[in-house]
C-alpha cells in the first residue's frame, strides 16, 4: 500500500483552524501525572533472560534514557532460584534475586537510569503468591525495617483451588477472578494489606523504583489498588485490566478511587484490539481506530497507557496472545501520535529503532502529552488520517492509502517521518532539529556472513519470527508479478540463523514474470505459508535485508537502501531528467515513492518535489 498526496486533509488544520481548549479539569491525582509527555519502554519480552538481564539493560542506559522516561521491567522478586522463570509466581517479596540478575545488579541498574533521568517501573504481582516448598500454604517469614512479615492460610481466599487438594485456606472469598497457578491472596484481610504496603514501600524507598505495573488486576477488587497506591504515594501506576471492552477498563480505573480521586492508570487494551484490526493485512478495518478506547476519550486519556504488543500478546496466537505481524512501525507511529502514554514493546524498539527514535522526537517536539486533544480521526476504506494538537504544534498522521485527490500542496506543514504505510507531518512552527540529528546518525549494517549475493542477482533476505515455519515471498509491480502470480507466492530458502536465534530466509527472482515487461519488483511481502501471518506491503530494495517486523535494515550488497539516500535538486520531469517508476514507465509530477531519475534511484515525498537521491 502507498500514500497518495494530501491537500484535503492538511488544509483542515491550516492557519484558519479554530483551536479549542480542553474542556475537562486537570486536578492533581496520584496514579499518573496530568499533561505527562513521557514515553515508556517495556524493557523485556517473554523468556528474554539473556537479552534483558539487569547488566545488559544497564549497558544501554545512555541510549535508552535519551528516548524513554520510564522503563517497565519484569517482577524482580525471588520466584525460584532453581529455574529460569519470568517471576509471575513470586515466592519472596523482600528478596530480589531473579532470573534477570542479583539484587546488587538490580540496584545498580535502577541507579544508572535514575542518574540519567529515567525511572524504572516494577511489575508488581500481588494477586497471588507461591509457596517456598511443596506445601501450598507455606510462605516465608521476611524482615523489613525490623518488622517480620509473613502470610498464612488465613490470608488465602477460602475459594482458592488449594481447597480441592487437601489444604484449608480460611480467608474471605475472592473479590475477583481466580488464578490457578498460585495462591489467591485475600486483600480484605489486614495482614495481606500490611504485607503489600510494606512490600511497596520497599520497592519505592529502598530499591528505588518510581512506579508499579500491577499484574492481573482482574484477580482482586480495584479498591485495593487504590488503597495501596494512596499509602505508597506512588507517582506512576498502571493496571493490567486485560479486556477489550472499554467499560470494563474504565470501571476498573474508577474503582481505584480514594476520596473520589483516581489512583491508577490502565493499559488501553480496547485500542490494542482496534490496532490489530486496522493494521493487520487480514483486517484493515481503519474505522476501528475511531472507536471507543481510553486514549480517544478526553475523560480517560490521562489514564491510558497505549501499546501495540507486550510480553503476553506478542508471544503467538497459539499461546493466547494476539501479536500484530504487519505494519508494526505504522502502528507504533499511531500510538506515538495519540494522547495517553505510549509504551513501546522491546522487540519493536529493537527491530524499528531508528524510526521509533524519530517518532518519539516528533512527539516531544510537538508537545504531545497524555491529555493532548485529538482534532480528528478520519478513517477511509483504505487508510486513516489522525490529527492531534500538541502544546507546540499540530501533528498529522496519514495511515495506509489515504485518498487525498492527488493534490500535494501542504504549505503550512512539513514532513517529519515516513515509513511503510504511514507519513507523519508537523505544523511549520514545530522544531524538527532533534529529528534531523537522528537522521544524521550513521547507521551501520552488516549482514550475517551466510547472506551472499551473486552478480546481477535480484533477491531479498528476511529474518522470520521464531513461530514461522515456511516462508513464502510475494513480489510485484504495477504491471505484473515476480513470484508466480498465485498467492502466497514463491518459496524462500532458509540460509542460516542469527545470533538471536532467528532464521534468515532468502528469495531470489527466477526471471519469470507475469506481465508485459519487468525490471525489478516495486513491492514485496513475506508470509508464513499463508496462515495469516505476514508482513505489510514493503518497498522492495534489491538485496535488501528485512527484520521480522518488515523494517529494511540495509542491503547485503553494501548499500543501506533508503537510509543512504540524500536530497537532490532534480525537480523537473522534462529534458534530460526524465523520471520513471520502478516498472520503467514515465512518472508525472504527482508521482511519489521510489523512482528512477538520471539512472539513479530516488525517493520523492508526498509534500515536495525534492528528491532523495542514492548513488
Amino acid at each position: 500500500m502507498k500514500h497518495r498526496n494530501s491537500k484535503r486533509r492538511l488544509t483542515l488544520i491550516g492557519s484558519s483552524l479554530f483551536i479549542f481548549l480542553l474542556s475537562f479539569s486537570k486536578t492533581h491525582a496520584q496514579g499518573w501525572p496530568a499533561d505527562y509527555g513521557g514515553v515508556m519502554l517495556q524493557g523485556f519480552y517473554w523468556d528474554s533472560y539473556a537479552d534483558t538481564n539487569w547488566q545488559n539493560l544497564e549497558s544501554q542506559a545512555d541510549e535508552l534514557s535519551k528516548y524513554f522516561d520510564l522503563i517497565w521491567v519484569p517482577n524482580s522478586a525471588y520466584a525460584n532460584a532453581m529455574t529460569m522463570n519470568m517471576g509471575y509466581h513470586p515466592v519472596y517479596w523482600f528478596d530480589h534475586k531473579s532470573a534477570f540478575g542479583t539484587e546488587a545488579q538490580l540496584r545498580s541498574m535502577i541507579k544508572a537510569f535514575k542518574d540519567r533521568g529515567t525511572g524504572l517501573i516494577e511489575d508488581v504481582v500481588i494477586n497471588h503468591r507461591a509457596s517456598v516448598d511443596g506445601d501450598w500454604l507455606h510462605f516465608p517469614a521476611e524482615t523489613y525495617k525490623g518488622v517480620t512479615y509473613q502470610l498464612t492460610a488465613t490470608d488465602i481466599c477460602q475459594d482458592d483451588e488449594s481447597k480441592d487438594s487437601g489444604y484449608k485456606p480460611t480467608g474471605a472469598k475472592d473479590t475477583g477472578e481466580g488464578w490457578g497457578g498460585a495462591r489467591d491472596l485475600d486483600h480484605s484481610g489486614t495482614n495481606v494489606q500490611k504485607n503489600v504496603m510494606a512490600y511497596e514501600d520497599f520497592l519505592l524507598n529502598d530499591l528505588g523504583y518510581v512506579g508499579f505495573r500491577y499484574d492481573f488486576v482482574k484477580g482482586f477488587a480495584a479498591k485495593y489498588v487504590g488503597k495501596y497506591n494512596k499509602a505508597a504515594n506512588v507517582t506512576y501506576s498502571v493496571g493490567e485490566c486485560w479486556d477489550g471492552n472499554k467499560s470494563v477498563v474504565t470501571n476498573w480505573i474508577n474503582g481505584t478511587k480514594v476520596d473520589g480521586v483516581i489512583q491508577s492508570a490502565a493499559f488501553d487494551f480496547p485500542m490494542k484490539y482496534y490496532i490489530n484490526s486496522a493494521f493487520s493485512n487480514n483486517g484493515s478495518n481503519w474505522a476501528d481506530l475511531n472507536k471507543a478506547a481510553l486514549s480517544t476519550d478526553p475523560a480517560y486519556a490521562r489514564y491510558a497507557v497505549t501499546f501495540v504488543d507486550n510480553h503476553d500478546t506478542g508471544r503467538s496466537t497459539s499461546e493466547g496472545g494476539a501479536p500484530l505481524y504487519a505494519n508494526v512501525e505504522a502502528a507504533n507511529a499511531f500510538i506515538l501520535t495519540l494522547p495517553g502514554t505510549p509504551c513501546i514493546f522491546l522487540k519493536h524498539w529493537q527491530q524499528n529503532k531508528q524510526a521509533i527514535k524519530k517518532l518519539i522526537a516528533v512527539r516531544k517536539a510537538a508537545g504531545i502529552t497524555n491529555e493532548s486533544k485529538i482534532l480528528s480521526i478520519l478513517p477511509e476504506q483504505t487508510g486513516c488520517t489522525v490529527i492531534v494538537q500538541g502544546s507546540k504544534g499540530n501533528v498529522v498522521l496519514l495511515l495506509g492509502q489515504v485518498n487525498t485527490g492527488g493534490n500535494n500542496s501542504s504549505d503550512n506543514y512539513k514532513m517529519a517521518v515516513k515509513g511503510t504505510n504511514y507519513m507523519l507531518f508537523v505544523s511549520g512552527n514545530v522544531d524538527l532539529s532533534t529529528v534531523e540529528a537522528i537522521d544524521s546518525e550513521v547507521s551501520t549494517f552488516t549482514a550475517p556472513d551466510f547472506c551472499t549475493v551473486t552478480d546481477g542477482e535480484v533477491c531479498a533476505f528476511f529474518e522470520a519470527p521464531k513461530s514461522w515455519t515456511t516462508v513464502k515471498c510475494w513480489a510485484w509491480d504495477s504491471a505484473g508479478n515476480y513470484t508466480g502470480g498465485t498467492w502466497p507466492g514463491a518459496s524462500c530458502t532458509r540460509v542460516g540463523t542469527t545470533a538471536d536465534g532467528l532464521s534468515v530466509w532468502k528469495w531470489t527472482w527466477n526471471n519469470a514474470y507475469t506481465g508485459a515487461h519487468a525490471t525489478m519488483p516495486a513491492n514485496i511481502i513475506f508470509n508464513n505459508n499463508n496462515n495469516g501471518q505476514q508482513t505489510a506491503d514493503l518497498d522492495f530494495v534489491n538485496t535488501g535485508y528485512y527484520s521480522q517486523s518488515g523494517s529494511l535494515l540495509g542491503a547485503v550488497n553494501g548499500s543501506s537502501g533508503i537510509d543512504d539516500l540524500r536530497f537532490s535538486d532534480a525537480r523537473d520531469n522534462g529534458g534530460s531528467r526524465h523520471v520513471y517508476d520502478l516498472s520503467g514507465r514515465r512518472a508525472d509530477a504527482s508521482t511519489h515513492g521510489l523512482l528512477i531519475v538520471g539512472g539513479k534511484k530516488v525517493v520523492r515525498t508526498v509534500n515536495t518535489q525534492r528528491m532523495a537521491q542514492g548513488d
